[in-house]
């Protein structure tokens, strides 16, 4: 080990983000190297993503430069894509480099999971990433336009999105509120345009109270989404999907939002997977790697219950702050702390005003629960850039 021990950081989402900050204020100077890399030179709010997509919010306030966020004396940003991790020799191996570590902290955030559905990823775009938001939002708006071109493309009128858990409630949601808007701006008759959310699980919002599932589909179904929950979609084409039922659905537009799974680098590396998930130890350890941490979507943790915690930001924004705290007690040769679980309640947006939450052991819908869904979003933002990036990213109307 060099005299000053190499801290890698991998990822900087939700987990990375916060492992960082809270490494930047606990090491003394010159106590640790820490570089952070990622291949974007801004960090984004995932959990926004669906709006821009829907194309009912911009781009802008779901992002924020990544040098905003952490102070660059003490942390070095690397912007590149990771090829290869080799835990072996300790190193990373970047596009553009090599990275040797002491410590590495594995937050590379999650895939889209397509269960081998054949055609998906091919044919179907995913909501992951600020570029492929862009992409959804002009392909969206592009065939309005294609079809006012050719009005036998009905079509293009059609939209499916694959998935009912949060991300795909929240993004037809935004989806079914922006349709008018973009009628009005094409002349499109509102009564030709088609969304329909489909679900392989027997309700939408798996995990959520049923009162308010109820309420989130009601609060739907009156913005024209139209359901087909515990139907499987058998295949995705270039024309649309093929339900398991039989029933073909011709469609212009296809969303995925039916799962995230681990990054493939972690299986790449050796490491024993769930679906690119580690099951780590109660300090966020890989198993037979006790200086490699792994945190966020690429992490398997089981609740009191042994269910997995589903990969939420919450989660890894607590384990980002658990993390740093156990690599500077590794370099301290401290005693490590558990990392334990605190739920502070869920919020579904379901589009202008509306939200359903359980928060405080109540369950709250309507406009309270958009509310909250505000307050979560600004108490985010506070966390990890102080009352200006509230001020200037937080939404108060």
């Amino acid at each position: 080990m060099s005299t000053i021990p190499k801290i890698v950081i991998l990822g900087a989402g939700y987990g990375g983000i916060l492992t960082a900050q809270r490494l930047q204020k606990e090491l003394n100077y010159n106590e640790a190297d820490v570089t952070l890399v990622n291949r974007h030179d801004y960090h984004y709010f995932t959990t926004h993503l669906h709006m821009p997509a829907a194309g009912t919010d911009s781009i802008d306030n779901t992002r924020v430069s990544i040098s905003k966020l952490i102070d660059e004396f003490k942390i070095d940003l690397v912007k590149s894509n990771v090829q290869e991790i080799r835990l072996a020799e300790k190193k990373v191996v970047l596009q553009d480099g090599t990275l040797s570590y002491d410590y590495l902290v594995i937050a590379l955030g999650g895939e889209p999971e397509t269960f081998g559905i054949p055609g998906l990823a091919e044919h179907a775009m995913t909501i992951r990433s600020i570029n492929s938001v862009r992409f959804i939002r002009q392909h969206i708006e592009y065939q309005f336009a294609l079809y006012k071109a050719d009005e036998s493309r009905t079509e293009c009128l059609n939209f499916v999105v694959g998935g009912a858990g949060f991300s795909g409630i929240e993004f037809v949601a935004e989806l079914a509120d922006r349709i008018p808007e973009l009628c009005k701006e094409y002349d499109v008759d509102p009564n030709l345009v088609n969304i329909y959310n489909v679900e392989a699980a027997p309700t939408a919002l798996p995990g959520f109270d049923p009162e308010l599932v109820e309420y989130a589909m009601d609060v739907l179904k009156k913005k024209k989404v139209q359901f087909k929950i515990g139907v499987a979609i058998k295949e995705c084409t270039a024309d649309g999907v093929l339900l398991a039922t039989g029933e073909e659905i011709k469609a212009a537009t296809v969303v995925w939002t039916g799962g995230i799974r681990g990054n493939r680098l972690i299986e790449a590396a050796g490491f024993e997977t769930a679906r690119g998930r580690v099951k780590i130890n109660d300090f966020l350890q890989a198993p037979e790697h006790d200086n490699v941490f792994i945190i966020g979507d690429n992490s398997l943790m089981f609740n009191e219950e042994g269910r997995p915690y589903p990969p939420t930001a919450q989660i890894a924004m607590q384990q980002g702050v658990v993390c740093a705290q156990n690599v500077v007690a590794a370099i301290r040769g401290k005693e490590f702390k558990k990392f334990v679980f605190s739920n502070k309640g869920t919020v579904a947006s379901l589009g202008k005003g509306e939200a359903v939450a359980s928060a405080f052991g109540k369950k709250y819908k309507g406009w309270i629960a958009a509310q909250l869904k505000k307050v979560v979003d600004m108490r985010y933002l506070f966390i990890i850039g102080g009352i200006g990036l509230v001020l200037k990213k937080g939404r108060f109307l």
